[in-house]
């Protein structure tokens, strides 16, 4: 595996921060020309997602440690951003929430748990699991991925690996292939990147597909602190161009820019 082959350097503990800095640098400037590379099954895996979904499917992350904490994050990232329900992406990972903060030793090991994990979500055909494991064979991930693609699911996965188990488990793998890390095996570093490149596309992907940008604003977001209630009075007055104070009164009474728009125009 290249994501366990010993780091084009050495003799870490040697360098002074500067040199520590710029050859991490160095090492990332990598992983945007790897991920580049699987533009082609990002994009499979989006199409086929977004078909799911229009028929009321969800998306579900699995992933154990550093990869299953980034798919929670980007799960955890579309409500408030893209205005849509809590269970419409989901973040699992081994070793259930604790783990997001606290490893839970060999939690990954169990290939049984990603699918006891998906089952009270009342799994269907229109759902698709995708499973990120930078290695490629992590058991809760492998184990996760066979199940849902036996019960029917749409299944794909990232990973940093070429001709892993993971990938071999998945109709639709995307492999981003970054090679040794910084320091050796840690694929927190430029594995963790590619995977959270990746994540970032197919979830902002999908909801544009889904409708829930406008332009290229964010109209269905939450407006949860003072900064965002800003932003969406600012993108209301630029739309339809009232005052700020008849923006805020719209925001206000519908709750979201979608809403304070679409009223508006339908009754002026």
């Amino acid at each position: 595996m290249t994501t366990e082959n010993a780091s084009h350097y050495d003799h870490l503990e040697q360098m002074s921060v500067h040199d520590l800095l710029v050859n991490i640098n160095q090492e990332d400037h990598t992983v945007p020309f790897a991920v580049e590379k699987a533009i082609p099954q990002i994009e499979a895996l989006v199409n086929e997602i977004v078909k799911r979904m229009k028929l009321g499917g969800r998306l579900i992350y699995i992933g154990a440690g550093t990869s299953g904490r980034l798919g929670v994050v980007d799960a955890s990232e579309c409500p408030p951003t893209y205005g849509v329900p809590f269970d419409l992406v989901i973040g699992l990972m081994a070793g259930g929430d604790g783990a997001i903060r606290k490893a839970v030793e060999f939690a990954e090991d169990d290939a049984e748990q990603a699918w006891k994990d998906i089952a009270p979500y009342e799994p269907n055909a229109n759902d698709t699991v995708i499973g990120i494991a930078a290695s490629g064979r992590t058991p809760y991930v492998i184990g996760g991925l066979q199940q849902a693609r036996a019960a029917g699911l749409l299944t794909g996965c990232i990973v940093c690996n070429a001709g892993s188990a993971v990938a071999r488990a998945a109709e639709f793998p995307i492999e981003v292939v970054v090679g040794p890390e910084f320091v050796t095996g840690s694929t927190r570093m430029k594995a963790g990147t590619a995977q959270k490149l990746v994540l970032n596309m197919i979830s902002t992907s999908v909801m544009i597909q889904l409708g829930r940008v406008k332009g290229n604003k964010m109209v269905d977001m939450q407006l949860t602190n003072i900064k965002l209630q800003d932003r969406a009075a600012k993108m209301v007055m630029s739309e339809i161009g009232v005052s700020r104070q008849e923006a805020e009164a719209l925001l206000e009474k519908y709750g979201n820019v979608r809403g304070a728009i679409e009223n508006y125009n339908q009754t002026n």
